[in-house]
């Protein structure tokens, strides 16, 4: 999943195919005591790891944390307050805010700490997203691309990239986005968003041998993402294997019961009719 992606859990690209289905499917070590050292204090943790930390269980107080920590923190060193200000806000849902954080973070981050500039970017970019500006985003992770590939850093850039394709679907771009995940495959090959993305793109353009290809990549690497599931079930529908569709959706049920997901499969379990009649052994199933 991509570095934004992870955090904000932004929508997948575009609407539903052209069937008569329910919309919002894109809507996508410990050492042992035994073995570890005796200390007698514990390591002092840094206020990066306290703050983020915080994020995910006490948002508003990791707001509160962020900006005590802003009030002291000089230039470049505010860096990463700002970082974890706008991804306390973000949790919030509270996505302009959040924005402004990561924009004064990359400011001030120094100018030759690019992978920050392009983190803090790329988290700017999908905040605005989130909040439905769809081309200020775009501006926004094009400057965090640009960062990510001078850092260099091919992964992130790849990353920014899935991104990108999330923006200019927005903005109806549909080339242009096929053309940033394609970029995204080949510099992020791991990251399944890249493959469910492109997937659910071919899918709208009616190439479903090329969306079939990528959403079995996604499966590869995502095998339990309910997404993932929700959208190979669509592809085999379309491509007219209702019985692969119907497996696939149930899938989604099984491993996500209680999520939107599933109730999503649901509706389109219902509207195949409940349970397919299986293919005849001569299908080759």
């Amino acid at each position: 999943m991509s570095l934004t992606a992870a955090l904000l859990l932004i929508g997948q690209v575009g609407p539903g195919p052209a069937l008569n289905l329910p919309t919002g499917l894109e809507d996508r070590q410990r050492r042992s005591s035994a073995t570890a050292p005796i200390q007698s204090t514990p390591a002092p943790r840094s206020p990066f790891s306290e703050c983020m930390d915080a994020v995910k269980s006490d948002p508003s107080g990791a707001v509160d944390m962020a900006e005590s920590w802003l009030a002291q923190a000089k230039g470049s060193a505010s860096a990463p307050a700002q970082f974890c200000l706008g991804s306390a806000h973000a949790a919030l849902g509270r996505w302009g805010e959040a924005e402004q954080a990561f924009i004064a973070g990359r400011e001030v981050a120094a100018a030759s700490d690019l992978k920050l500039r392009a983190q803090l970017g790329a988290m700017a970019g999908t905040t605005a997203l989130a909040a439905g500006a769809a081309e200020r985003a775009l501006a926004l992770l094009d400057k965090a691309h640009a960062d990510a590939l001078a850092a260099p850093d091919t992964t992130l850039g790849g990353d920014i990239q899935v991104d990108r394709s999330r923006a200019l679907v927005a903005l109806k771009r549909e080339g242009e986005a096929a053309e940033a995940l394609a970029t995204a495959r080949t510099a992020s090959p791991n990251n399944p968003d890249a493959w469910l993305l492109s997937a659910t793109l071919s899918r709208r353009q009616n190439k479903l041998a090329e969306a079939q290809a990528q959403i079995e990549q996604a499966a590869q690497r995502a095998p339990l993402d309910p997404q993932v599931g929700l959208e190979a079930g669509v592809i085999a529908v379309l491509a007219g294997r209702e019985e692969s569709a119907h497996k696939s959706w149930q899938s989604v049920i099984a491993a996500a019961p209680e999520s939107e997901e599933a109730k999503t499969a649901k509706g389109y379990i219902d509207q195949l009719g409940g349970a397919p009649t299986p293919a005849p052994a001569t299908a080759g199933r």
